[in-house]
């Protein structure tokens, strides 16, 4: 077993176990982060979103030459739509609704361009990609069964959009006695507003939720480790 690994973060240092560790990736779909896709049908600029994802290719990298066990997650729906309730598909007033035709496929559907991960941060064949239905990585999936098959007892989570089902999923992870460490530049939203205040609320009151680092602290942590 390694040595633990201990990183600078709020409300307190975060010491976790690479190896009983998962890096979880959400969302980082192209519907979600590039033009054309749902986001920017919503009226986001998902520009906003792009500034993810340089560091979060270092934490990943680093992760796999560590072995870490590294999840991605893509929220989307079956072609028929029938997972995806009326209140989410009839949302607001966007330009194209989930399921409708769009630059990158229909939007939001599982199988389609638009729904994979974007290319810089593309699964390997061995890692896990969770498909979900909703905001959270555990409801209607595996995902929970997987992280206990696979040891898993702390989770570093990045991806977008840090307000929704960053927040939804590490709030998930803790009512099931997950240990959690965001990673503040690796997550991202199209309000830079709501990003600050939901990385709050994950280490308000002695960490309410889990803990908060930059990539920085953590890839300094694991290089620390991996010297000694």
């Amino acid at each position: 077993m390694r040595v633990p690994v201990t990183v600078t973060a709020s409300p307190g240092a975060f010491t976790f176990d690479p190896t009983s560790t998962a890096l979880v990736i959400i969302d980082m779909q192209r519907d979600f982060c590039e033009p054309g896709g749902f986001g920017e049908t919503l009226g986001n600029d998902v520009s906003l979103l792009r500034s993810v994802i340089p560091p979060l290719q270092r934490v990943l990298a680093t992760a796999r030459e560590l072995g870490m066990t590294v999840i991605h997650t893509r929220e989307g729906h079956v072609p028929d739509l029938s997972d995806c309730p009326p209140a989410k598909l009839h949302r607001g007033n966007p330009t194209l609704r989930i399921g409708d035709p769009g630059p990158k496929g229909r939007i939001l559907v599982r199988g389609e361009y638009g729904h994979d991960i974007v290319d810089e941060l593309a699964p390997l064949p061995d890692e896990l990609v969770v498909d979900k239905p909703g905001k959270g990585s555990f409801h209607g999936t595996a995902f929970g069964a997987e992280l206990e098959a696979r040891g898993v007892t702390s989770l570093i989570v990045t991806g977008v959009t840090t307000e929704v089902c960053v927040h939804t999923t590490v709030r998930e992870a803790n009512d099931r006695g997950y240990e959690c460490l965001v990673l503040s530049d690796c997550t991202g939203s199209y309000f830079p507003e709501f990003h600050r205040v939901a990385l709050e609320m994950v280490a308000a009151q002695g960490g309410i939720f889990g803990w908060v680092a930059d990539s920085t602290a953590l890839l300094e942590a694991l290089t620390r480790e991996a010297v000694a």
